[in-house]
């Protein structure tokens, strides 16, 4: 057998940073400092996270935080409120669930992204990707405040990134997770709290969590440029 048939396939690429703001009630300290985080770290999408409102004053804050999202090269979702994002200028919605998502996809297609999460099983995630979901999410917390422990995440990920074509998603608590997740073989992280509580700053927190999804990238490329 040949040495250039013995090479080790490419390593997947790395992993890009999602970002999930805190619960969104006077949109204003988001809106100043959204363009400065999002020229920290390459944040593919932004999930903004609304507190409860009439639909009018929801709207106006898609509208708000849409087109700085945009202009810093990230694609703005909302959690839920599916009837909302075209009028609201946003490129998607991320929902929770099988019946969240049979509900929302005429709304959202084709022209917008569906995203779904909270998918307790392996059934439940192949159902999405099978009805169209642009990517599937996991590592959530549910309604009690749980969530599989890390490993079962990572073990969950490493499956769907072997065996479908639709993106998977990690949501990181920590840069440890997010470093766990990008080796298991997600296509984007999903970072929040473990962003917007750093003592450091928001900015600073980012930039560690783009080096964590990356390090193991750079042991890979490292191996791959000495086996050739």
């Amino acid at each position: 057998m040949s040495k250039s048939s013995t090479k080790p396939p490419p390593p997947r690429p790395a992993p890009r940073l999602y970002l999930q703001t805190p619960v969104v009630d006077d949109p204003i300290p988001l809106l100043a400092a959204l363009p400065a985080l999002l020229a920290a770290a390459d944040i593919a999408a932004v999930l903004l996270r609304l507190a409860p409102s009439d639909p009018r004053t929801l709207t106006s804050r898609i509208k708000a935080l849409a087109p700085i999202a945009q202009a810093g090269g990230a694609a703005l979702l909302v959690d839920g409120h599916a009837e909302l994002i075209a009028r609201g200028g946003a490129d998607g919605a991320h929902v929770a669930g099988i019946d969240a998502m049979q509900e929302a996809l005429p709304t959202l297609k084709p022209d917008r992204i569906i995203g779904v999460g909270d998918l307790a099983t392996r059934h439940d995630a192949m159902t999405a990707g099978e009805a169209g979901a642009d990517y599937v999410l996991f590592g959530e917390r549910d309604s009690h405040g749980e969530r599989p422990a890390a490993e079962a995440i990572a073990e969950r990920l490493n499956w769907w990134a072997e065996l479908f074509e639709p993106p998977c998603i990690g949501f990181a608590e920590s840069f440890a997770e997010a470093n766990l997740f990008a080796q298991a073989g997600a296509d984007f992280v999903l970072v929040g709290d473990c962003i917007w509580n750093d003592p450091r700053g928001a900015a600073q927190a980012l930039m560690d969590a783009a080096h964590a999804i990356r390090l193991n990238q750079s042991s890979e490329d490292k191996r791959s440029a000495e086996s050739g």
